[in-house]
């Protein structure tokens, strides 16, 4: 039977269609069944994943002041190892002249020509390589010789440490920009969980949360606590920034206020959370009151005494939470109750 061609396009449309509209039922049925495959998380179940960043994020800041504080040692070191170089240098250079008369005079009688040459390229390692040649340029000056390959040596080894302080400055610092970039991540991964919650759910969550403008401090300023609270008040508001210990245009994290509050009251305290917890006198954490036996201006550990807060009585404190967040007053609730480990006074 002969079909006509109208007819046969016609059936090949149709079949076309049906192919098509299956495909697309295979793809929606695909989408579907990866929504049911792929829930959405639960509030709880963010709220935990939060809860580890937030820990996370808060010790790898301390460890940031901790490698921070080696940077500032180790470029005070290097300072003082350049001055050591400077006036090794200064004798060596010296010495080096007198040598280098000895060793004329024993060229004018025909002895070792070649001392004056090593003499002339002023570095302190060569000239101990070869220091043969001068112990052979005098009897009757070897006192003299002996004390200037000393003093080569002496500029020789501060050479080699001021060498070995400005690699070790140069690690430091590929650490701390490490160290940044891990905790830039984190807190970008904090927010997009917290993204998923409505403002509600995210109460109490983690640090944060507290008021940072239309704060005026009116309490005593006579005791070097009260001095302390003072100055805590008069930075709400500073943006926090890793490492930062003021002033507010150069930011603060959380020990860096702390300690920066007791240093403008006169007393110097550990710079990171970690040694201030354990460096400084403890305050009794009472049971079902934990504020009970607190006074202005003691230092709050949190996680683990990752993270440090100033506390201002009225059960609350003052905090430096953490990137892209400033310093706040906040309730002794929440999250900070929570985590709470100790509190010290200085």
């Amino acid at each position: 039977m002969h079909t006509p061609p109208s007819v046969r396009r016609i059936v090949r449309q149709r079949v076309a269609a049906v192919t098509v509209s299956v495909f697309v039922a295979g793809l929606l049925i695909g989408v579907t069944g990866s929504a049911v495959a792929a829930p959405m998380p639960t509030v709880s179940q963010v709220q935990a994943k939060l809860s580890k960043l937030q820990a996370q994020v808060l010790k790898l800041d301390q460890q940031y002041d901790q490698v921070l504080q080696q940077l500032t040692s180790t470029d005070q070191r290097l300072a003082l190892v350049n001055k050591e170089v400077s006036a090794y240098s200064g004798r060596f250079n010296a010495m080096r002249q007198q040598i280098a008369n000895i060793a004329i005079a024993a060229y004018e009688d025909g002895n070792l020509n070649s001392s004056i040459a090593l003499l002339t390229s002023g570095k302190p390692q060569q000239i101990l390589n070869q220091s043969s040649i001068l112990l052979e340029l005098s009897a009757a000056d070897n006192a003299q010789i002996d004390q200037f390959l000393a003093t080569a040596r002496q500029l020789d080894n501060t050479l080699l440490l001021e060498q070995r302080t400005k690699v070790g400055i140069l690690e430091l610092k590929n650490s701390l920009t490490k160290r940044r970039a891990a905790m830039n991540k984190l807190v970008n991964s904090e927010q997009a969980l917290l993204n998923q919650l409505t403002p509600a759910q995210q109460t109490g969550l983690g640090v944060g949360g507290g008021q940072t403008t239309g704060i005026t401090y009116t309490g005593p300023t006579s005791s070097q606590a009260d001095k302390a609270v003072a100055f805590a008040y008069n930075k709400i508001g500073c943006p926090y920034v890793y490492g930062g210990a003021g002033p507010c245009s150069s930011g603060y994290d959380c020990s860096g206020l702390t300690s920066s509050a007791w240093a403008s009251a006169g007393v110097s305290i550990p710079r990171t959370s970690y040694d201030q917890m354990a460096g400084l006198p403890a305050v009794e954490l009472a049971a079902g009151d934990v504020t009970k036996y607190l006074q202005p201006g003691d230092i709050l550990g949190f996680v683990g005494n990752s993270h440090v807060g100033i506390y201002v009585g009225g059960g609350r404190l003052i905090d430096a939470p953490h990137s892209g967040l400033s310093v706040e007053l906040i309730s002794l609730s929440g999250w900070y109750l929570q985590n709470l480990d100790g509190a010290v006074r200085p």
